[in-house]
């Protein structure tokens, strides 16, 4: 997104926003313009936060992010040891994003800074259950302020290396035919149709982040306000969407909204 598109984007939203997700489908350390984006939205006091696959936090970045005032960091680790770590993230180097979460917490020791906040992201998956423990103490080790476990949002219900064993991090279980289904049953409600939205690189919006291939595309920025938008038929007509029948809006069918906490 261009940063000018930005700034007007958050200065129309700013009277209202409390809270900007900086991240959707995609690295966003790789926005040359990221920095930026983060310092305009603290000067309207907006709390910000990001999510990185940790590749791209060498000694320089690290330093900007935490002078840049972003309030919330989550860093993917999805493996403690090489092996384990790619064959989820293919083509990752964990000793990149371990130098990485080194710099992050240098910058903030140095910079006497309590921002951002730091938390590592375990995606619990077939592959790497059985380093729960060992991420917990590394995790406990570097002094990071929040480990979060996370369910994997899966397709394929075959011979599928990522299906965990532990029930307790799955989204989904087995039916009584022995076949994998979602945990959901998907009631007809969703509130984030009433507090968030997702507002893409070109100015679409969208309903919420499972919209993953923007399919429901709910107004665009570059023809009417936000305003308009979140008032407007194609929101309205979503939302009774949900309130009829939610399991048959595609983007829902796989949601965990609803679902609960797993542990």
């Amino acid at each position: 997104m261009p940063i000018d598109s930005y700034r007007e984007i958050v200065d129309q939203l700013s009277p209202h926003l409390v809270y900007l997700t900086l991240y959707f489908q995609g690295e966003p350390m790789l926005n040359r313009n990221f920095i930026e984006m983060v310092t305009y939205a603290k000067q309207k006091r907006i709390f910000v936060a990001t999510s990185t696959n940790g590749h791209f936090l060498d000694d320089s970045s690290a330093r900007k992010i935490v002078e840049s005032g972003l309030d919330r960091l989550i860093i993917s680790l999805d493996g403690i040891d090489q092996s384990t770590y790619e064959k989820y993230r293919v083509g990752g180097k964990l000793d990149t994003v371990l130098t990485g979460i080194a710099n992050i917490m240098k910058w903030k020791k140095e910079l006497h800074s309590s921002r951002p906040f730091v938390e590592l992201q375990f995606l619990v998956l077939g592959t790497n259950e059985h380093q729960i423990q060992d991420i917990q103490r590394f995790a406990n080790s570097i002094l990071a302020d929040k480990l979060s476990f996370k369910s994997a949002q899966l397709y394929n219900f075959g011979d599928n290396p990522f299906i965990t064993s532990k029930p307790a991090f799955s989204r989904y279980e087995k039916s009584s035919e022995g076949k994998l289904k979602i945990r959901n049953s998907l009631p007809n409600r969703c509130h984030r149709m009433w507090h968030s939205s997702v507002i893409t690189w070109d100015g679409k919006i969208l309903p919420c982040c499972f919209d993953k291939d923007a399919g429901h595309v709910l107004g665009d920025l570059a023809a009417e306000s936000f305003a308009t938008t979140w008032r407007g038929p194609g929101y309205k007509e979503f939302r009774k969407g949900i309130f009829k029948s939610r399991k048959e809006i595609n983007i829902c069918s796989n949601c965990t909204e609803g679902l609960g906490k797993l542990k």
